[in-house]
């Protein structure tokens, strides 16, 4: 079963970019122990900064990938484009964030994505996308929500 883990922009400077609010380590370090974690799962990593570029791999693995743990990063925040893309597939995505959004600034704490998305996982860390793999891994995923 493939798993995407999808992160958005500066995503790629975990471990360098504000280390009190997204801690000391890159996500490179920490994919390793995911992997390790859930041999059952191929796990499969991208990380763009740029909004077409999730979007394109969203279109690209979104009908056949068991699941998509996306970091969407300050998209999140912003970006219809994004979240129409969640909307539109098929795989069940599992929204993570490292920082609590409820205790970040008011304009962090609304995601355009979380209604497109199976689940919302925020506060934890890295460990965030542990426990993404683990409802993934003990669900058989399906599209949730509360769609008008």
């Amino acid at each position: 079963m493939q798993i995407l883990l999808l992160n958005g922009p500066n995503l790629n400077l975990l471990g360098r970019r504000e280390p009190g609010i997204y801690g000391t380590r890159s996500f490179e370090d920490y994919l390793p122990e995911l992997v390790e974690a859930f041999p059952q799962f191929e796990l499969v990593y991208f990380q763009s900064n740029h909004e077409g570029g999730l979007i394109d791999k969203l279109h690209e693995v979104g009908f056949s990938y068991h699941g998509i743990v996306l970091n969407a990063g300050g998209f999140t925040h912003t970006s219809v484009a994004l979240a129409d893309a969640v909307a539109a597939i098929g795989s069940p995505v599992i929204e993570v964030h490292l920082s609590n959004l409820h205790a970040r600034e008011e304009f962090r704490q609304r995601s355009l994505l979380g209604r497109h998305c199976a689940g919302s996982i925020s506060g934890f860390g890295l460990e965030s996308y542990r426990l993404a793999l683990h409802y993934l891994d003990g669900q058989r995923p399906k599209r949730m929500g509360f769609r008008v």
